[in-house]
């Protein structure tokens, strides 16, 4: 059972929920089914759509809350006779009532209490389940922004700023992300393989009680972004990446990235460039303050690399109009980070609905184009801050992708700093009401540090 101090912020949300909706539309949020693996009995590990979770506090698979005439009530699916012989009992309608503070009604009755009304609901991310959706809710389709849009809109503006609860449980959630992190430091070794070093921080994560918020990225080919191949051999001389997250109990998620030596020690091209990026990220965490756009976090970030890489030679220009081109995108392609909350891109489902403030769309620029998110931050919302230099060799041989002359490259410069393939640094900052608070920073990050923590224990 969820806490009892996230059963009493899920009430609160709930009725602040119903108090935004038209009361004459009633809503539905799926917790939606468990997904089989290649046959129906071997399923993944449940986990119910965060929209649900944040409106109840835990998943119930196949159950449906249901928001009508100033009430909340919990429709749940019948349990299969001999359901208790595999999975162990569970609580009863009763008992789950008085658990959740919610009338429990069986998923059967639901039918007429909807008969005739035209509900609104959350779509399902996954487009195989619109069609159960559609024929619960009696709708021909689900592409229905007049019908769905406010109680989405709705949504989101309850979700964007964390409470007190969700806060709670994001701090948990760094916490245990900090000390896999620190695992991975220690355990860190010239002859391991990056699959030693992410089972050591992950097993981390599930002594702490939690699970991954996404597929771990431990890596020494930090070039590819998303790298979720752990086979590579760890060698003298290599950078290994780890973006490795938390999610606890209750579905919040952790988020960090840390770069590091493997054999312990920086090389001097590893430490000028590493360094660059960390003041990148300072300067960005800096401009993390209410009512400060996303976007200006980014392009503060921006201009900290594209000035750096100036300075070093690898770019050449004046550095205003470089980042007028957006020349930090050949080598700083994604945006600055996300929102962080009950998904580790969270209400991502929604596409751009959540991210981009009303009437702001995607900039066409490459690199611009990823950014994730483009609002004016307020207290209580929490934000991934992590830029990155990286070597990605299709950017490389190709920077007119980006939008840059290949005269403002000095390949031959660049060259000397071939043992840097990826370098992100990546921290959790919530912002306050008069400033911030990164929720992340007690896990090290400047280069003295990092040096003096890798390999400390014995190898595996």
């Amino acid at each position: 059972m969820p806490p009892s101090h996230l059963i009493i912020a899920c009430q609160l949300r709930r009725e602040r929920l119903l108090a935004k909706l038209d009361p004459h539309t009633p809503a539905a949020v799926f917790a939606g089914p468990s997904r089989g693996r290649n046959y129906a009995a071997n399923t993944y590990r449940y986990r119910a759509s965060s929209h649900f979770l944040y409106l109840v506090g835990m998943g119930i698979e196949g159950a449906l809350l249901y928001l009508s005439d100033g009430e909340a009530m919990l429709f749940v699916p019948p349990r299969p006779d001999d359901d208790d012989l595999w999975h162990g009992p569970s609580p009863n309608r009763e008992q789950l009532s008085a658990q959740l503070g919610l009338s429990i009604r069986p998923l059967t009755d639901f039918a007429k209490h909807a008969q005739g009304k035209r509900v609104a609901t959350v779509p399902p991310f996954e487009r195989g389940d619109h069609a159960s959706v559609c024929a619960l809710l009696g709708r021909p389709h689900l592409q229905d922004e007049a019908l769905d849009g406010p109680l989405l809109d709705a949504l989101v503006a309850l979700r964007l700023p964390h409470d007190e609860a969700a806060i709670a449980e994001l701090k948990r959630a760094a916490l245990a992300s900090v000390q896999a992190h620190r695992i991975g430091f220690e355990v860190t070794r010239v002859g391991m393989f990056e699959r030693d070093v992410c089972a050591a921080m992950e097993a981390a994560l599930a002594r702490a009680g939690c699970g991954t918020a996404y597929g771990s990225i431990v890596t020494a080919h930090g070039e590819v972004l998303h790298n979720h191949d752990h086979a590579n051999e760890l060698r003298a001389g290599d950078l290994l990446l780890a973006d490795v997250g938390a999610e606890t109990d209750t579905g919040y998620a952790g988020d960090i990235t840390r770069t590091w030596p493997v054999s312990g020690r920086f090389s001097t091209t590893q430490r000028e460039l590493y360094a660059l990026v960390l003041e990148a990220q300072r300067a960005a965490i800096a401009r993390v303050n209410p009512g400060t756009s996303y976007r200006d976090v980014h392009l503060a970030a921006s201009r900290v690399i594209v000035k750096g890489l100036v300075d070093l030679g690898i770019l050449r220009g004046q550095v205003d109009a470089l980042i007028e081109d957006g020349a930090q995108a050949l080598f700083f392609p994604h945006g600055i980070g996300h929102l962080l909350g009950l998904d580790v891109h969270d209400m991502e489902d929604l596409g751009d609905r959540a991210g981009y403030a009303p009437g702001r769309t995607r900039s066409e620029q490459f690199g611009l184009s990823y950014l994730r998110l483009d609002r004016e931050l307020a207290p209580g919302m929490l934000v991934t801050i992590e830029p990155g230099f990286y070597q990605v060799p299709s950017l490389l041989q190709n920077p007119g992708r980006v939008g840059l002359s290949d005269k403002a490259l000095d390949r031959n410069v660049l060259a000397k700093f071939a043992d840097v393939r990826g370098i992100r640094i990546e921290d959790d900052v919530l912002v306050t009401e008069t400033g911030h608070e990164v929720l992340t920073g007690a896990l090290p990050k400047a280069v003295n540090d990092l040096e003096a923590l890798v390999g400390v224990t014995a190898s595996l």
